[in-house]
């Protein structure tokens, strides 16, 4: 297992690279250059920056998060091809730095949903939460508002130039089945992977957050089963999934350990996260503690290790805890006990591992 650190970069992350330094075991940094558009090619240079950056830290950049989809091609509209043939561009250019994994989704308009993005927790800290009676009677634009509002960095999934057309783009996707974007996604991946296969470097889908239609857009990337159908789409090591716990995990009937299990081959990045259901289907970010949420993280670590993962791990969003002003979501100390959480279980598989190795000699 390979632990990474998500961070936005400078100029737009509270954290320093200096902070991020002092968590053990955290050898890279999960990036993105968020202030390019969804569709444009991201410029070697830029890239470099960011390479020396984490150089300078002594931090390794083979993971990007949100290389993001222009929506003509989720869209399957006939301008797709040019956003396509930009998309292959910048895989060429992260190949160039070393990048192996390019975390990517095709959720249509949001990347990820939430109602609130600091609800208060019995413990007096704050967590993103989803309430799913508000989403059924809120105007998209009103939660637009209160996702943006106040808010000087920026947000991936929320970008200004694709919200701008938010009303033309929900008149768009209308017209699109859950069957039409399967067929988009086949498309951009028939473009997509033997690029990925020649620069070695694995694409990761992410799955849809949450696992379920929101405002009546279609969202495929939800379930066993469908993951199954898109390492189907196109046969290749190259064509893989993020293995994200608390998007699956917000459907009860998803066992993550077993997707873990079976998909083990095709996982070359995890988010581990934990969250707590609710019956009437809203659910909040807890510590990835497994006892503190609906998660079982342990187990989920224990399939991992089991199936000799040896992909690359970050902790995912945390609680905002100690009076931190962060981004939401992405604190620098809940993600750092989280991080070091996964490692104690991590190092306790291991540890148990070579005690039944030496047992098994020894007998």
């Amino acid at each position: 297992m390979k632990m990474v650190f998500r961070w936005f970069g400078e100029g737009n992350d509270f954290i320093p690279l200096e902070y991020v330094k002092q968590i053990p075991g955290v050898e890279g940094l999960v990036w993105a250059l968020h202030d390019i558009p969804a569709g444009e090619v991201w410029p070697l240079e830029k890239i470099n920056e960011v390479k020396q950056q984490a150089n300078r830290q002594g931090f390794h950049i083979d993971v990007v998060e949100s290389v993001n989809i222009h929506e003509d091609i989720k869209l399957g509209l006939p301008t797709r091809d040019q956003y396509i043939d930009n998309y292959i561009k910048t895989i060429e250019n992260l190949a160039k730095v070393g990048v192996k994994v390019i975390c990517y989704n095709f959720m249509p308009v949001f990347d990820w949903v939430r109602t609130d993005l600091y609800k208060e927790l019995e413990d007096g800290s704050t967590a993103l939460f989803y309430e799913n009676s508000k989403i059924v009677d809120i105007d998209p634009m009103e939660l637009v508002d209160t996702i943006s509002r106040n808010y000087d960095f920026t947000m991936p999934g929320w970008e200004p130039e694709r919200l701008e057309y938010l009303s033309d783009l929900f008149e768009q996707y209308k017209e699109v089945s859950e069957e039409d974007l399967w067929n988009h996604l086949q498309y951009f991946l028939e473009r997509i992977i033997p690029v990925a296969e020649k620069h070695d470097i694995k694409m990761a889908i992410h799955p849809d957050d949450p696992p379920f239609s929101v405002f009546g857009l279609p969202r495929i990337i939800n379930s066993k089963e469908n993951i199954q159908r898109v390492l189907d789409l196109i046969d290749s090591p190259y064509n893989g999934v993020t293995l994200c716990s608390g998007a699956l995990g917000v459907k009860p009937d998803n066992d993550i350990a077993e997707m873990v299990r079976v998909f083990a081959n095709r996982i070359p990045f995890a988010h581990i996260r934990n969250i707590k259901r609710y019956e009437n289907g809203n659910f909040i970010e807890t510590s990835h503690r497994t006892t503190d949420g609906s998660i079982d993280i342990h187990g989920i670590m224990k399939a991992l290790y089991e199936s000799g993962f040896t992909g690359y791990l970050r902790p995912d969003h945390g609680r905002h805890i100690w009076d931190e002003k962060c981004r939401p979501g992405y604190g620098l100390y809940d993600r750092a006990l989280g991080s070091m959480y996964l490692w104690g279980i991590w190092d306790s598989l291991v540890s148990s591992g070579k005690e039944t190795n030496n047992y098994v000699v020894n007998k």
